[in-house]
């Protein structure tokens, strides 16, 4: 039996649920936001620390009330995305807050993703692979990163001119699938996604390694607020499971 996404994990092997799909919203700020997501049908809810700039960025007394708000739910798994690098920095900070998802969006080496799988066995490691130009940047150290104890990859893209997270580019489908044979383990798809283009996507949704999404945009509505329908939207178009499903 696979577990919910709030339940501890084994390290080191397939990080999400192994059959069912998850969604994953990303930049909660607000206890509201947590209470929002977990209604509509999310799954995973993204957090953002050491993302400088970035507009869903969090200081850590604010990151720690929100873990615990997303745990209280009993259904919100808190996932930290971060640029951040430094092991020990990473380390201190899950066992703080109580995080046990760590998402690596940036170019963290390998040496990272093992330094954190031995101080944070419990953990969910994953990183982020992207995705420019139909070419993975980081494809070369793909198996250093699963020898390294990678849960989970999400695929996302990279702008030409460098930018990197909530792009809302779409991924073509063909960039995809080249990848997914150098991937032994499971992996989220980003970049763009919304209700609209599941069916852009017909043979990624069905390889057995796919886990769900990863948005940002497309849960919210015009003025930049998480949106119940958006995410219920998301959650059915992309048949994970949703709170109101569940309920009926």
């Amino acid at each position: 039996m696979s577990p919910e996404p709030g339940s501890r994990l084994p390290a080191g092997h397939s990080a999400a649920p192994e059959t069912r799909r998850v969604l994953k919203v990303c930049g909660a700020t607000a206890p509201d936001d947590i209470a929002t997501l977990a209604a509509a049908g999310a799954d995973l809810v993204g957090l953002w620390h050491g993302i400088p700039g970035g507009h869903a960025e969090l200081p850590e007394e604010r990151l720690t009330g929100l873990v615990a708000a997303a745990h209280a739910t009993g259904r919100l798994e808190p996932v930290l995305v971060t640029f951040l690098s430094d092991p020990d920095t990473l380390t201190g900070l899950a066992r703080r807050t109580g995080l046990r998802w760590l998402q690596l969006h940036a170019y963290q080496p390998p040496a990272v993703v093992k330094a954190l799988r031995a101080a944070l066995p419990d953990a969910v490691l994953v990183k982020v692979l992207h995705l420019r130009g139909g070419s993975c940047l980081e494809r070369p150290l793909i198996g250093a990163y699963e020898r390294a104890g990678t849960d989970l990859f999400l695929l996302d893209t990279a702008t030409e001119d460098g930018r990197i997270g909530s792009t809302g580019r779409q991924l073509p489908e063909q960039d995809v699938l080249s990848l997914l044979p150098r991937l032994t383990r499971p992996f989220l798809l980003a970049g763009g996604i919304s209700p609209h283009n599941c069916p852009d996507y017909p043979r990624v949704t069905e390889h057995p390694g796919f886990r769900g999404i990863d948005v940002d945009t497309a849960a919210r509505d015009g003025h930049g607020r998480f949106s119940a329908p958006a995410v219920t939207a998301l959650a059915r178009t992309w048949r994970t499971v949703t709170s109101l499903e569940e309920s009926t």
